[in-house]
């Protein structure tokens, strides 16, 4: 597969998922509440999990609707947990994706109910007539995004991240942190893009897809504390040097810069031999998707 057919792929999902997000967060929640919801997902962010979802779901001929729907709800649930942590009683960050923070925009009550009610739109999303999908498959897509999100996965990992500020962490708690806050979305991202299929998948694929999300996971995270000290924030469309600031313990501080580069392609190289043990076939998308997470520059 070529650079130009990745990225054919890629504007043609991403354009499929930016109309089905226009389309199904709300206009008119009441007081205000649907402008901030939609304020909050549209229009900006890499959409890298809904770009998992689909390139999963197409490694193992998925059912179309439901990868969409997947791919819509974890973008959703990204998006509400971007606005909490943003908050003053968290991170309190003024800048996401280049404009103001949602707090910022429209006040700290609104932001806090728009987060809550992405939340409890992805698992609608998830959720239509049985004839749209079946209804084992919504089970298991809950059941995925649910425990990605929870207290053993993102909620757990931002906790421990409030607990670890001033903190000295050793790299085997740093990887835990971060398995959870961030990776653990991006992982479950791959899970439900794989139970997306529509025939059992073998003991092989399937721990090739999940070994291969882990990695995913926390190679996104280790080049994101590398960007927090090499980019500026109007390349990251957020607040640049905020980890450093805000005394967290991140890669860099841990493990010094150059060492963070070097475990980062490590993952990489991590996810490319997860597929390779995969057996599966269509692993293009998913192989060019490590790539851009590895080398992006924002």
């Amino acid at each position: 597969m070529t650079t130009s057919d990745f990225a054919t792929w890629s504007d043609q999902a991403l354009t499929r998922v930016e109309q089905a997000l226009t389309d199904w967060v709300p206009v008119d929640a009441p007081a205000g509440l649907g402008e901030a919801m939609r304020y909050a997902v549209l229009d900006g962010g890499k959409r890298v999990r809904p770009l998992l979802v689909l390139a999963a779901a197409d490694a193992v001929e998925g059912h179309p609707d439901a990868a969409l729907r997947a791919a819509c709800a974890v973008e959703l649930i990204h998006a509400y947990s971007l606005v909490h942590d943003d908050m003053p009683c968290m991170d309190n960050d003024v800048l996401r994706r280049g404009k103001p923070t949602v707090h910022v925009q429209f006040g700290e009550a609104q932001a806090l109910l728009a987060g809550d009610a992405l939340q409890a739109l992805a698992f609608e999303l998830l959720t239509p007539e049985p004839s749209e999908v079946p209804a084992s498959m919504q089970a298991e897509l809950c059941r995925a995004l649910a425990r990605a999100a929870g207290g053993a996965g993102m909620a757990g990992g931002q906790a421990i991240d409030l607990a670890s500020v001033g903190q000295p962490l050793t790299e085997e708690a740093l990887r835990h942190m971060h398995m959870l806050k961030t990776g653990a979305l991006l992982e479950g991202s791959v899970r439900m893009g794989a139970a997306c299929a529509q025939q059992a998948l073998s003991a092989a694929a399937h721990a090739g897809l999940v070994r291969y999300g882990a990695a995913m996971g926390l190679a996104f995270q280790v080049v994101d504390d590398i960007l927090d000290v090499t980019a500026d924030s109007i390349v990251l469309g957020k607040t640049a040097g905020k980890d450093a600031a805000a005394d967290k313990p991140t890669y860099v501080s841990v493990l010094g810069l150059d060492a963070s580069r070097a475990l980062a392609a490590r993952l990489g190289d991590e996810a490319q031999s997860a597929l390779d043990d995969s057996d599966l076939a269509n692993v293009a998308y998913l192989r060019a998707l490590a790539d851009r997470v590895v080398n992006r520059n924002n």
